[in-house]
């Protein structure tokens, strides 16, 4: 470390690594002292992508990066203090586990993994080399979820009972990309809800004990064999088309403005694979239940699939005394407790609300900094071990028409 300044290195610099973190990385690098020196990516189009954008891109002076192809060799830069590992979700452990050994700060991005002996292997690294990485599941980052953690902390609706997280975001980019197929990312289904089952087990700061669920594939993207590869080649009256220059409803699409992601072929590296293309095998759908060992109750209402709305994402918590009821879209918290006798609305979005996750990743981006400086992480390994072995339990669920799923505690000896 050079000062106040942390060399950071990016492995994996797709829409998260480059157009997300890194873009936000620049945006405080001033602010923070965290200043990204070095990019990693198997493919050579993507790095040249990422370190024309990344470089024109933030507050401070334009940098030149150092271009790596090998995850080690990023790691083992020594101008690297700070390892962000952002590549695709069954790539994780490797360098994860390499960066984790070499004694240097290090940020996983969720999910931990899609396999649980991956997510066992990270873990073990993290407890025997004693050096805890950071976790990015962002609701723990974002001004409202923590402000609604607080409250209901502090008692202001009584003991906690019951949760329940609706998710009802049009998201068809899990079946453009390369979430489609399970053993790339786990499905959707982990990608997005292991940051809710996340939730779920920061708020009740308890051991999920059983799970229960139904789910799977809907009709809406049944599979056509006739159907274009891509966007970028389709002339059909689509209202999944994806393109660079698409509004909301089309997150991540700005990738396919640059080369790597336009004239992409392999199909881990697209970004505008038609919805309707036979190979895809992830659940677009699910409702799922979780008992903790506390006597505490979760519910999941999740899809992927549903119009546009401003509440299409809300975390309701039921306590002894009252109820709170956060809407993610707007930032909004509606408390009602002391029994129904006292009602507020708390608007509770932040100061960076209009910036990426609501805000979350530039907090994110911050913790980053004090983490390096010795904070202990909100979210580690555990953390993120614990997520996807709900989900499994949830997939398994599934599968078996709703059986009861036990879950505990996870056990790793180092």
């Amino acid at each position: 470390m050079n000062g106040s300044t942390i060399g950071v290195g990016i492995i994996g610099v797709g829409d998260r690594g480059c157009f997300v973190l890194g873009a936000r990385l620049r945006e405080v690098e001033r602010e923070t002292g965290l200043r990204v020196v070095a990019l990693c990516d198997t493919n050579p189009a993507r790095l040249e992508d990422a370190s024309s954008y990344l470089s024109g891109h933030g507050d401070g002076p334009a940098p030149t990066f150092h271009l790596y192809r090998d995850y080690r060799e990023l790691i083992d830069d020594a101008a690297v203090d700070l390892i962000l590992v952002t590549t695709h979700t069954y790539l994780h452990r490797d360098p994860t586990i390499y960066a984790l050994e070499s004694g240097k700060a290090v940020y996983l991005d969720k999910p931990i993994s899609v396999t649980e002996e991956d997510a066992r292997s990270i873990l073990t690294a993290e407890e025997r080399t004693g050096n805890r990485l950071i976790m990015g599941f962002t609701r723990r980052y974002e001004a409202s979820w923590q402000a609604a953690r607080t409250l209901v902390a502090d008692g202001a609706i009584g003991d906690v009972h019951m949760l329940q997280i609706r998710s009802l975001i049009p998201y068809t980019r899990y079946l453009q990309m390369w979430h489609r197929k399970k053993q790339y990312s786990g499905g959707a289904l982990n990608d997005k809800s292991s940051h809710h089952i996340d939730v779920f087990n920061w708020f009740v700061n308890d051991t999920c004990s059983a799970v229960t669920a139904f789910g799977g594939r809907s009709g809406i993207f049944a599979p056509d064999p006739s159907a274009p590869t891509h966007c970028a080649v389709c002339d059909r009256d689509c209202p999944y088309r994806r393109g660079p220059d698409q509004a909301w409803s089309k997150e991540g699409a700005q990738v396919l403005g640059y080369r790597s992601w336009a004239a992409a072929d392999n199909e881990l590296d697209r970004a505008d694979t038609c919805v309707y293309q036979p190979g895809a095998d992830i659940e677009d759908h699910v409702i799922a239940s979780f008992a903790y060992e506390n006597g505490v109750k979760a519910s999941l209402f999740w899809s992927i699939f549903g119009p546009p709305a401003p509440d299409q994402e809300t975390l309701e918590v039921l306590g002894s005394s009252g109820r709170l009821v956060l809407t993610r879209s707007t930032g909004t918290i509606e408390l009602i407790s002391e029994y129904g006798t006292h009602r507020e609305t708390i608007k509770a979005g932040g100061p960076d609300f209009a910036s990426s996750h609501y805000g979350a990743d530039l907090e994110l981006v911050r913790r980053m900094r004090r983490f390096v400086d010795g904070e202990i992480p909100t979210a580690t390994a555990r953390d993120g071990y614990q997520s996807l072995r709900m989900i499994q339990a949830v997939a398994t669920s599934i599968a078996a028409g709703g059986a009861v799923q036990a879950v505990g505690a996870p056990e790793v000896k180092v």
